[in-house]
């Protein structure tokens, strides 16, 4: 059985019917997405959908991201598996300016983009994919604890040493322990 295409030229879409998408990613490209992600592994990513005419000339995207992910704890760098089910929109607009080059605002709209001339399924599942996965995984029970370094001979410098109010601790007087 033959897979749907990946990428789909917007010219075959604008003025005409909605068009049904459903992108579920082989090994290959689970693979390359991994990889570009810097996951330890995707054992699952779809997009399903419609992509369809919005006016003359723009498009609409939306669908639905289904993946199983896992990322490197940022504590013990086992693998965290997340499981995402997320809307996915995109509106391609024919009259939109690309951005100027150099520092920009995010704009008030996040799902407008300009219309490109074809349109990669691959591409969206793996932006939305980044997007919902968690910044920091953390593995259950992982916690950071305290490093305290110094050179030979020094104490070392604690997180309680640099705390803002570390100086006034030092004006308390000691404890009388004779009471």
């Amino acid at each position: 059985m033959p897979h749907p295409p990946t990428i789909i030229r917007s010219a075959e879409v604008q003025g005409r019917r909605a068009r049904d998408i459903a992108l579920v990613a082989d090994a290959e490209t689970r693979a390359a997405v991994a990889r570009d992600l810097g996951l330890v592994a995707l054992e699952r990513l779809e997009l399903r959908g419609t992509l369809r005419p919005l006016g003359a000339r723009d498009l609409v995207l939306e669908a639905r991201l289904g993946a199983r992910a896992a990322q490197p704890c940022v504590v013990t760098l086992e693998p965290v598996w997340t499981t995402l089910e997320v809307p996915v929109l995109r509106r391609y607009l024919a009259d939109l300016p690309d951005a100027p080059p150099g520092e920009t605002e995010m704009p008030e709209d996040d799902t407008a983009e300009p219309l490109p001339e074809a349109i990669d399924l691959v591409a969206v599942a793996a932006e939305a994919l980044a997007l919902g996965l968690p910044d920091y995984p953390r593995a259950a029970g992982a916690a950071l604890g305290e490093a305290a370094f110094g050179p030979p001979g020094a104490a070392p410098l604690r997180d309680a040493d640099v705390h803002p109010f570390a100086a006034l601790r030092a004006l308390r007087p000691p404890a009388d322990d004779a009471d």
